[in-house]
């Protein structure tokens, strides 16, 4: 059997209000967090140029799209 039930965290217990769990005394269960903290850690910036290997097209990529677009048509 699977129930849910709500309740809040309240340091090392699971507070549960307005349900009547004494039918489940000792039985197992399965905790499910619903929300948890964010953790407001900064991700570090990723150099996305260090990836990158210069070329001319690269640097007149206008033109070059401009004339690949222009020349594909009969």
């Amino acid at each position: 059997m699977l129930a849910a039930v709500k309740g809040i965290i309240k340091r090392s217990t699971v507070v549960v209000e307005n349900e009547n769990l004494q039918d489940y005394d000792g039985v197992e269960v399965v905790v499910t967090l619903l929300g948890y903290p964010s953790k407001q850690k900064q991700k570090k910036e990723i150099d996305w140029d260090s990836f990158v290997i210069p070329s001319e097209r690269g640097q007149n990529i206008d033109g070059y799209m401009k004339e690949m677009r222009e020349n594909g048509r009969l």
